[in-house]
């Protein structure tokens, strides 16, 4: 890889490390829980973006697997997650 390129996914990687930190600070201070749920769910896509980033960087493809699974499990935590909130449970 090319000098600029790397210097490139570094400081993608810096600024998916501050959007998960500004993230996190969200899902700390609320004020409501909508906001905390949407929090959760931009933490999701937050790591996945991180974890393609690092296999970008690392030339990895088990992390894009391991990016896929999150996605796939942020999902269905989020659908859960909105669910409770909206009706009291999760399964009818």
């Amino acid at each position: 890889m090319t000098d600029w390129l790397l210097w490139a996914l570094d400081a993608a990687l810096g600024l998916a490390l501050l959007a998960m930190l500004l993230t996190a600070w969200r899902l700390l201070r609320g004020p409501t829980l909508t906001d905390r749920v949407l929090a959760v769910d931009t933490l999701y896509v937050n790591t996945v973006a991180l974890v393609i980033l690092l296999g970008l960087r690392l030339g990895s493809d088990l992390l894009f697997e391991a990016a896929l699974l999150i996605a796939l499990l942020g999902f269905v935590g989020t659908v859960a997650l909105s669910r409770f909130v909206a009706r009291g449970d999760v399964i009818e």
